[in-house]
This record gives C-alpha cells, structure tokens and sequence, in this order.
C-alpha cells in the first residue's frame, strides 16, 4: 500500500453516490385513465362487454321478473312465481339460441336470412286471419300456441330484417351497385314496408317505430345521401302523423307526455304518472328488493313495459343508472363491431341489432320517465315476454360472433395462455411480433401483447 508523506496510510473514503433527481409522481388520476384506455382499446373487450352486459342484463331481469310479477300472478289466482317461471324457461331456450348463432359462421348467418324473412312475413299475415290470431291490449299481432302460451310474430320481424338487409346490402356493395340511389331502396325499403303495414294491420305502434328506426340505421350504415336519407324520413313522418292523428288512443299517450296528474288535458295518463310516481319514491337506492308499493295494482304493465319503474322503486337511482349503463355498454360495444370490421355484411348486421336494442331500449326509457310517448315495447333482455327475449338473444349471439371473427380478436383468443398447464394442441407457442390491429382508428400501427384479453 503506497504511504502518504507524513508515512500514514491514506485514509479510504466511500465512494460518492450518484445524485439522480427524482422523477415526478405520476398523476394517479392520469395513470388509472391510461391504464383503463389501454384496457379499453384491447381486442376482446367488444366480445367481453356484449357477452357479460346481455348475462348481466338478463339475469337482472329476472330478478325484476320474479319481484314485479307477483303480485299481478296472485290476482289472476295464479302462483306467485308463475311468470318468473315462464321467463325463465324463455331465457334457457334463449341461451341456446345464442350459444348456437355465436357459434355460427357468417356465411351460414347469411343463408338463413330468407328463410327467416319468409317465415316471419308468413306468421305476421297468419296473425290476421280469424280464429288464429289473438288481440291482446287491442292490438292483433299474437299467435295463440296452446295453453298459456303465445307468440309475437312481429318481434321476429325485427331480426329477419336485420339479417336480410345486411345480406342485401352487402351483396349490392360488393357489385358497386350503393352508389345509385334506386338500388339503395329497392327492394329494402318495399320490403321494410311490408312488415310495417303487417305490423300496423294489427295495431302495433311501437313494433312499427323500432322497425322503422332499423330501417333508417341501415340506410346510414350504407351510406345514403342527405336528400335521400330526408326523403325517406319525411315520408315515414308523414305516415307516422296520419296514423296517430287518425287514433284516439295514440293521440291519448301524446297528450300524457310530461303528464304529473292521472288526468292531464282529458287524457287517461294513470300509467304514466304512476310510473314516475314509482321512480321518485325510490330514492337514491330504493325501498329495498320485493318493497315495490306501485306493482300492488297501481302501476299497469309493471313486469313487461314498465318494468324499469319498478326497478327504480325497489332498487333506486343506483339501480337504474346500473342498467342504464349496461345498455350503453352493450351499445358501444356494438358500434365498435360494426365499425372493426371489414366485412359489410358484418357491419350491416352489427350496426342493425345495435340500432334495434338501444332505439326499444331508449323508448322504453324515455316513456317510463315521461320524456316520449307509451309506445308498449319492452326493454331488451329485461322486460317480461318471450316472444321478445327470443329473437333479441339470437340478435346477441351474432354480435358475439361478430366480435369473435375479428381478426384481432381471433390472434387474442388462439394466443392465450393454457390454463392448468396444459399446452395446446400443435407444439409450441409461435413467435410474438408485431402485429397490425384493425382498431376504431383503422389499422392502428402499435403493437400490443398477444395476451391482451
């Protein structure tokens, strides 16, 4: 050891620590935005929110179902679970439904889109003729089939014109032919006023509106012209003026909108009010599951059309704003299908359920607030009714097989891990490179982890 002049060893000193300057925390409100967009925006989060929100959905309905639906079923000198019980066997046969379009491929979802439409427009005319057709609430549209069990042919109108239009649409896409305006229309608007004037030959208001607003959406999806897109909407509201102008009834629920007294202006608006009259007692989070105090003979319809009010009695505001947004998840997830893919046919059918469930999701709403008209449809998936729960589970299974095709979603689902340490058929796993998403953005250039689910 070398010696210092004054012969001591030199004295060892620690070595200097590196000053590095401390970064700047993270803002936690902007770290857990970040991290929910990446979440977001990750391949399978369209299949994700359509399959949990319609479980979800569907099983709170019935829940609403059982709770609603009492004590209507003790007054007909029925047992108290009788309609929970039919809505329960409507939403396992529903299921199927969906498991089975979920899992069928487009070409097939294609092939069977006029036989559906035949079919319907067979059981709609069938309503019509005596002895066969049933008149429920003054409205023939229902097909008795035996016993306490019925059909509404018309709510299998709205899924046959989705399918058919799509197909249509995307058959005259792939010839170039959208660019002319007469081959936009015909034969999809005849067509759509066919099922309409069936519709309307039984009375069927409401049916006619969501019908007529897939009509529309279709024609927005398929990128119609602002004369023409007007066109055809002035004359729907034309007709749509002259049909309630000329009926009492209908003129009736226009008057009630708004309405905060059982008798406003000389209308009936008992239903109405005491829809709001259910909501407002509910509080922030309601009377408690069963509490329902409109159902015991105040409210009509209180398990079908005005379901939702009696959810915001029992359950609150924190009840309804849960279902409203799951609607609104449902939806989202839905226009990001329709606008994913590549396939016009896919973004035909895409864009037409979606249109179709959140335009009878916001009447229904809208009419229990008091913000629109009575028009008798029932929320999507919630309300009681099998003839509707059927077709609209279907109408989910295709978006979730939407969702399961798109290329993206696909590498994400055959890239994910083996559970229980299994491998999968097929060796080992194949190399991750980048890899081009087909996102909302159009063919965004990052490349995200193949585990994203």
């Amino acid at each position: 050891m070398p010696s210092s002049r004054t012969g001591r060893p030199p004295v060892q000193r620690a070595p200097r620590r590196l000053v590095v300057p401390r970064q700047a925390r993270e803002n936690p409100v902007l770290r857990l935005y970040t991290r929910a967009r990446k979440a977001w925006d990750r391949p399978l989060t369209a299949y994700y929110l359509i399959l949990g929100g319609s479980l979800l959905i569907t099983v709170l309905g019935l829940v609403m179902v059982y709770s609603a639906s009492q004590i209507t079923a003790l007054q007909m000198s029925l047992p108290g679970s009788y309609f929970f019980r039919k809505q329960l066997l409507a939403a396992v046969i529903g299921g199927v439904l969906l498991l089975v379009a979920s899992r069928m491929p487009v070409k097939l979802h294609r092939a069977l889109a006029y036989p559906i439409l035949a079919g319907a427009v067979f059981l709609m005319a069938l309503v019509q003729v005596p002895g066969i057709g049933m008149s429920v609430n003054g409205n023939q549209n229902w097909i008795s089939l035996g016993g306490s069990f019925q059909i509404q042919p018309s709510e299998f109108g709205k899924l046959a014109l989705v399918l058919w239009a799509a197909d249509l649409l995307a058959r005259k896409q792939d010839k170039k032919l959208l660019s002319q305006w007469k081959h936009m229309l015909v034969p999809l608007v005849p067509v759509a006023f066919l099922l309409l004037g069936l519709i309307m030959l039984g009375g069927d208001m409401g049916t006619a509106i969501i019908l007529t607003a897939i009509l529309f959406g279709l024609l927005w999806l398929a990128g119609a012209p602002t004369r023409l897109f007007v066109g055809v909407l002035s004359v729907a509201a034309f007709i749509g003026f002259v049909l309630i102008k000329t009926s009492p009834n209908r003129m009736a629920r226009l008057a009630c909108i708004g309405a905060t007294e059982p008798r406003s202006g000389g209308a009936d608006c008992w239903q109405a009010v005491h829809g709001i009259y259910a909501l407002a007692s509910g509080g922030i989070f309601g009377s408690g599951l069963g509490a329902s105090v409109e159902k015991w003979g105040q409210l009509p319809e209180a398990h079908t059309d005005f379901i939702f009010a009696v959810t915001g009695e029992e359950l609150g505001l924190a009840g309804t704003l849960s279902v409203l947004a799951l609607f609104a998840a449902l939806g989202y997830a839905g226009i990001r299908v329709a606008g994913r893919t590549e396939d016009p046919f896919v973004r035909y059918a895409a864009g037409g359920v979606t249109t179709w469930i959140t335009a009878q999701a916001v009447i229904n709403i809208g009419a229990v607030l008091g913000l629109l008209p009575i028009a008798g449809v029932p929320l999507p998936l919630f309300s009681y009714g099998g003839s509707a729960l059927l077709p609209t589970m279907f109408a989910i299974g295709l978006l979730i097989a939407f969702a399961r095709d798109d290329p993206a979603a696909r590498a994400a689902l055959s890239m994910r891990q083996p559970r229980f340490g299994k491998k999968r058929a097929g060796g080992a796993v194949p190399a991750r490179g980048p890899r081009r998403w087909n996102t909302m953005r159009r063919r965004a250039s990052s490349a995200r982890s193949s585990g994203e689910r």
